[in-house]
């Protein structure tokens, strides 16, 4: 069992920054794959950005060059840093966690489902 907490979210114009940090705790100290979604109102949730077991970034075409993944493996902890935000950026950004299928983490963010773990999310609104 793992909980996450997310933290970082706000309101910016376009064009603006944003940092948001997910920190993971359990009680097993088993790692996880860990990555990031969102959901606007009236969408699904879509990924994000995903990261892998060493440390490649797995991106959605629409942040790709804008938002960055990273993770603190001591910390417990994901990062997400947004650049050059856009209003169309705007949704609640949720943290997710999964047990590693076959011990290694593959970045991928195609399908939330396979998450079993999630954040309360935090909220991101970018005006124009």
């Amino acid at each position: 069992q793992v909980q996450l907490v997310e933290s970082g979210g706000g309101s910016v114009q376009a064009g603006g920054s944003l940092r948001l940090s997910c920190e993971a705790a359990d009680d097993t100290g088993s790692p996880y794959c860990m990555a990031w979604f969102r959901q606007a109102p009236g969408k699904e949730r879509e990924g994000v950005a995903g990261i892998t077991s060493g440390g490649l970034t797995n991106y959605a075409d629409s942040v790709k060059g804008r938002f960055t993944i990273s993770k603190d493996d001591i910390k417990k902890t994901l990062y997400l840093q947004m650049n050059s935000l856009k209003p169309e950026d705007t949704a609640m950004y949720y943290c997710a966690a999964r047990v590693p299928p076959y011990g290694y983490c593959s970045g991928d963010i195609r399908s939330p489902g396979r998450f079993g773990y999630w954040g309360q999310g935090t909220q991101v609104t970018v005006s124009s």
